[in-house]
């Protein structure tokens, strides 16, 4: 105990009997004092300041000193003899100061004041021009400086808002709490404060009840200063320092007295305002976490969205039941175009765009220290990337079926069109073929009629033999369009059996017919031999002709220039046989003249036509023209096609001079790409910049590839399967361009998450830079991974003591579990920045959310719905309260919320 006796009562008190803000050790107030001109000590005081000051410094020190049990009534009388100096100091500090000296003569006075100015000097403050005697001798300007320093130091040093401090820190809080009141713009301690309404809106934010705010006029100050002043002395404990109409009475209040009596104000509400920075902590962390949160539902519902598409389509592309008809596969053909073109691009992108998403949330939760995101079942993205393989898989090669399937039902129809055009032939030919054959004409003929019956009848088998050949090809063709699976084989085979059947029928007719004919030959001797000549040149050149018309007729299906090249080669040889054919024919007819001259010369009367033969002259002659007029036709078809042809080539070698140019700047674009995510050209930002310059050169070569589009269209419409000047397809650019897209967002992400990463974490440029250089040294094959050996030697160059021993593999094997988790045995460069940033930088972490908590909650092991609604923005209040578990300690009170377990849940440590 120090005994202040000498000039004034006796009181006794402890050392922490007093209350002040307790500075401790102190921090340094040289560079605050320097910086401070708030009093001058060259100039005379302005007396209304003065008068100010004196009445706040008074009543400032005597709000502390009256913990101890006594006051003072004149600032610059009371502190003469140093002992209530001492005092002050103590109370204010909680810490003993020297035993005073106890005389009354100048000297003890002046020792007791160096001992006060010695302990405001060990608390780091700077006493520029004031020494003992000037307080000893009274001097009122150098004692209100002295007091000024004291508070300074003791009330308002320690006041930090945002890592600002001291005056700056105060005026910071002072404009947050009034911010939400009209007409309150607190800018300086001086001029604001004047009109009174920031004092009443400082109490009213912290103490509603005793504020009505909305009552209170600008254009009466001197109530509104009284009013605060007196609510502040009655409920706060703080005293009166000034005279309202001192205020308002000065054109410029001193800054000084309203400081120290706002830092009063502070003091008073410094639970409040603990209460305030612990809810800021926790807002901000609710702020990220709902953030997260929001970013992981997107995630789930653009991944099911796109994981449903994926299901829908696959079905589509698996089912590859044919249709009966070109046109309906020609529609199934365009429906999958229309997929490709318009259907799956936008699915590319949303495939791309959710991995940057997963990517981008899952640094978001690194650099806020909370635990990775694992999407529902089913949903992750390893399953939207099967499901893609499936798709792909699923798309792969369906349209090569179209197009297949297409060339088949092409081919069917070819066939069924010519099997009908030879059944029609046919048909036309047997047609009362096995009437003929029932007739029993021969008899009641005459020999020569038996005879001239016999050689018809061997015609005729000349005939139906040459007829076999068509009859084979019918059902040959009926049997191709079973094996190829005709819709309409129903109806081609039951016409294919009647033929059969007829053909069968009039073999066994003719038989029987020969026999009966067989049995009256011998009594038949006469023939007319030129008839029967003409009959046998004439049937096989009929059939020569029927052939020819059937050949020109004949429909033909080519797919390259060579094919229909040989088409028309084999038509110029069969036209250079008609001079040969026409000879033919002028030596038949010739027969049949000769035959009727001998019978005119010899007086003969013929029965009419050749007995042997039902192909006259005007026949050959009529069937002969038509085979003039098919010949012309013919050559105008071929000609035809080889024009198609030729206009089918062009389209080729267009697609290929495209593709050719396409195909190569992709793989140079990826190249590029690859080299820029390797190399350190400039910042992170360059980097940045220089990709997006890609990304934008890639997407203006868009138009080349829709040009490449429509060649590649206008092949399929005319069936071209095939392209011998190219080796790229269009598959293989649609996947190249693909991989090139997604390949520069990739890229691209990854630039902006080292942004991020060093953005949050602090790292500076140089730093990155570093952690660049270090790792591509020795990444050796510029994979963007280091195997554990490469990644061992890059953290010896950084400094790290993971050299082969046992405490150095102790600590490497800790590293890679932190960079590896899933031990892969490659450590990313982005792991490899999250492990360096991790070293370097703090986040906040489960401890500190609970700590702020506590204090919401006034030091409670639990928080209640209540406190949260008061404390935190409503809309992350009822966050809290929605996911609060119920508190169950032994303390627990009606509706307790336990706040630790959900703070820990935050950062992954425990579950909900």
């Amino acid at each position: 105990m120090v005994d202040y006796h000498a000039a004034n009562q006796a009181y006794q008190y402890g050392p922490n009997s007093g209350g002040g803000n307790g500075a401790g050790g102190g921090g340094s107030m040289g560079d605050y004092m320097a910086q401070e001109d708030d009093w001058d000590r060259d100039l005379l005081l302005d007396p209304a300041w003065e008068k100010q000051q004196r009445k706040t410094f008074t009543a400032w020190c005597n709000s502390h000193l009256r913990k101890a049990g006594t006051q003072i009534e004149n600032i610059d009388e009371d502190f003469r003899d140093g002992l209530k100096l001492m005092l002050l100091l103590e109370v204010i500090s909680g810490e003993r100061l020297p035993k005073p000296e106890r005389g009354k003569m100048r000297v003890h006075k002046i020792n007791n004041v160096n001992k006060a100015l010695d302990f405001i000097a060990s608390k780091g403050v700077k006493l520029v021009s004031i020494g003992a005697e000037e307080i000893v001798d009274g001097n009122a300007k150098m004692t209100l400086g002295m007091i000024w320093t004291i508070i300074l130091r003791f009330a308002i040093q320690d006041i930090s808002v945002e890592e600002t401090s001291a005056k700056e820190g105060l005026l910071l809080w002072c404009q947050r709490k009034t911010a939400p009141y009209k007409n309150v713009n607190v800018q300086n301690f001086h001029i604001s404060w004047k009109d009174g309404l920031a004092f009443n809106a400082l109490i009213r934010r912290h103490r509603p009840e005793l504020i009505e705010y909305d009552k209170l006029r600008k254009d009466d100050p001197v109530t509104n200063l009284n009013n605060a002043f007196e609510v502040a002395e009655k409920y706060l404990d703080i005293p009166k320092m000034l005279d309202a109409e001192d205020i308002v009475n000065t054109a410029r209040p001193d800054e000084k007295a309203i400081m120290t009596y706002v830092s009063s104000f502070y003091h008073a509400f410094s639970g409040a305002q603990k209460a305030e920075t612990a809810a800021n902590r926790i807002c901000k962390v609710l702020a990220v976490n709902q953030e997260n949160e929001h970013l992981m539902e997107d995630y789930e519902r653009l991944a099911s969205d796109l994981l449903e598409w994926i299901r829908r389509t696959i079905p589509w592309l698996e089912d590859r039941v044919p249709q009966k008809t070109i046109q309906e596969m020609q529609q199934k053909l365009e429906d999958f175009r229309d997929y490709r073109r318009v259907h799956k691009p936008p699915k590319v992108q949303e495939k791309c765009q959710l991995e940057i998403n997963f990517n981008t949330l899952q640094t978001k939760l690194r650099l806020s220290n909370r635990p990775a995101f694992m999407p529902s079942e089913g949903r992750m993205v390893s399953d939207i990337n099967n499901g893609w393989q499936h798709l792909e898989q699923a798309e792969k090669g369906y349209e090569e079926w179209l197009l297949n399937e297409i060339r088949r039902l092409e081919r069917l129809d070819h066939l069924a069109e010519k099997f009908r055009q030879k059944a029609s032939i046919h048909e036309a030919w047997t047609d009362g073929k096995e009437a003929m054959l029932k007739q029993r004409d021969y008899e009641t003929a005459t020999l020569s009629d038996i005879k001239a019956l016999i050689r018809k009848h061997e015609a005729f088998e000349s005939d139906l033999a040459a007829h076999q050949d068509r009859v084979e090809q019918i059902a040959a063709i009926a049997q191709e369009l079973n094996e190829l699976d005709y819709y309409d084989s129903h109806n081609v085979n039951t016409r294919c059996q009647k033929i059969c059947d007829q053909w069968d029928n009039l073999g066994s007719l003719t038989h029987s017919r020969r026999e009966a004919l067989e049995k009256t030959e011998k009594q038949l001797e006469t023939i007319d031999q030129l008839h029967l000549e003409y009959a046998k040149r004439a049937a096989p050149f009929n059939n020569w002709m029927e052939s020819a018309m059937e050949d020109l007729q004949d429909m033909f299906i080519v797919h390259t220039i060579e094919e229909i090249e040989g088409l028309i080669s084999a038509h110029d040889q069969f036209k250079s046989t008609l001079p040969d054919a026409d000879r033919e024919r002028e030596a038949i007819l010739a027969i049949h003249k000769e035959a009727q001259r001998i019978a005119e010369s010899n007086h003969i009367k013929l029965s009419g036509s050749n007995p042997y033969t039902t192909v006259t002259p005007q026949i050959i002659n009529s069937k002969w023209e038509k085979v003039q007029q098919l010949v012309p036709k013919r050559d105008h078809a071929l000609l035809e096609e080889q024009s198609k042809q030729q206009s089918n080539e062009h389209l080729r070698r267009q697609f290929a001079s495209q593709a050719n140019m396409v195909g190569p700047w992709i793989q140079t674009k990826m190249e590029e790409i690859g080299r820029i995510s390797i190399e350190m050209n400039g910042t992170l930002e360059d980097q940045l910049s220089h990709l997006k310059q890609y990304e934008r050169s890639i997407v203006d070569y868009k138009p080349s590839l829709d040009l490449l589009e429509q060649q590649h269209q206008l092949i399929q419409e005319a069936l071209i399967f095939d392209n011998k000047h190219t080796n790229y397809t269009m598959e293989h650019i649609r996947v190249g361009w693909e991989q090139l897209l997604t390949t520069i967002a990739r890229t691209i992400n990854e630039v902006e998450n080292q942004i991020l990463t060093r953005d949050a974490k602090g790292i500076s440029q140089e730093q990155m830079q570093e952690f660049r250089a270090s790792f591509n040294h020795f990444d050796k094959d510029h994979g963007g991974a280091l195997g554990p050996e490469e990644f061992k030697a890059c953290l010896i160059s950084l400094g790290y003591d993971v050299e082969n021993d046992r405490q150095g593999d102790a600590e490497f094997n800790r590293i890679m579990s932190v960079v590896d988790p899933n031990h892969s045995g490659l450590v990313t460069f982005q792991a490899f920045i999250d492990f360096m940033s991790r070293e370097t930088t703090d986040t906040d972490t489960a401890d500190q959310v609970i700590a702020s908590f506590k204090v919401l909650a006034g030091d409670k092991n639990f928080i209640t719905a209540e406190e949260l609604r008061r404390e935190l923005p409503p809309d992350q209040a009822e966050y809290c309260i929605a996911r609060m578990a119920p508190y169950q300690g032994p303390d627990a009170a009606p509706g307790a919320l336990d706040y630790k377990s959900f703070s820990t849940a935050l950062y992954g440590e425990s579950d909900l």
